[in-house]
């Protein structure tokens, strides 16, 4: 069985890819940096008798998203695909940088939208697999300082919605997991204690027992805050 990740080399995606390969998955995951992808495949199959496959990829890109989605088709049907990859940049509607929302909007939704429609015919085919799309608390609560990042996640979560609503019949299950702070590399330079934040490991967690419910029920929404509350 395949559980395939974007994003997969730091973060929320590396744990995610830790937990599944601990439980026997085989990996495809994607990322910018082709160093650290071809150290997280290393390291994977040194741990777990698996196969860990690693494409060099920006998922801002439309064209690079549909080549990876091609090369997922031609290895596997994936029994679980994390639409995790995504960048946030913070600042307000007026005064963010030009492209801001251009940027996020690629790679928080239409990133997510792109690989999803390239994946889906031979998972409906199958009628079988599980679809986390990583969402955000910032898509269902709005922060003067989220702008455009905002944007991308309310539409990322909606998207999430419509899948759902689409594939149950085809007994593919959707959730939407939409954390809040959580210690990433979004993060970095912020001075708070790590205390303060959800782990990553914890979401990974979720995720897994999320996935192993029985084919008769469904996490539609997975909502994970900091114990004490939003940062």
């Amino acid at each position: 069985m395949y559980c395939i990740v974007t994003g997969g080399t730091e973060g929320i995606g590396k744990a995610v890819i830790n937990r599944f390969a601990q439980e026997g998955f085989d990996i495809i995951t994607c990322a910018r940096n082709i160093e650290k992808l071809n150290y997280l495949k290393l390291d994977l199959e040194n741990r777990y008798p698996i196969k860990v496959h690693v494409f060099r990829v920006d998922l801002s890109i439309k064209e690079e998203v549909l080549n990876f989605g091609s090369m997922v088709n031609a290895l596997a049907v994936p029994e679980v695909l994390v639409n995790n990859a995504g960048v946030f940049l913070p600042g307000m509607i007026e005064t963010e940088v030009d492209g801001a929302l251009e940027h996020m909007i690629n790679t928080n939704l239409y990133s997510a939208y792109h690989l999803t429609r390239s994946l889906m015919p031979e998972m409906k085919r199958l009628k079988k697999g599980y679809i986390f799309n990583m969402c955000s608390i910032a898509s269902i609560k709005a922060y003067a300082n989220g702008g455009s990042y905002g944007i991308s996640k309310f539409a990322l979560y909606g998207m999430t919605k419509v899948l759902r609503e689409e594939l149950k019949e085809f007994n593919i299950k959707v959730t939407a997991v939409l954390p809040g702070a959580t210690l990433t590399a979004s993060w970095e330079g912020v001075d708070l204690p790590e205390e303060r934040f959800i782990k990553v490991e914890d979401i990974a967690e979720l995720i897994w027992t999320t996935y192993r419910l029985s084919d008769r029920t469904v996490v539609e929404d997975l909502v994970i805050r900091p114990q004490l509350g939003d940062i």
